[in-house]
């Protein structure tokens, strides 16, 4: 998974995979997302990043099997 930022177009894109895209859904004014043949995401574009996201807050959290478990019986 590879997230790119770009700030001259205030434009955030988030890749899943390298599978080839073969369609372009709007999911709506200012987001696409792009599927294989599958139907499956390859990535997703959010135009106007800053406001319609936390951008420059952004963090990752890989969480195991186990943490979840003890999170649900929280």
């Amino acid at each position: 998974m590879d997230i790119r930022y770009f700030q001259d177009t205030d434009t955030l894109l988030l890749v899943f995979n390298q599978n080839e895209v073969v369609s372009t859904d709007d999911v709506n004014e200012n987001m696409l997302v792009d599927l294989d043949v599958n139907g499956n995401p390859v990535s997703l574009t959010i135009e106007h990043a800053q406001h319609m996201t936390n951008v420059h807050g952004l963090s990752f959290q890989q969480i195991s099997q186990g943490s979840v478990k003890q999170l649900v019986n929280i």
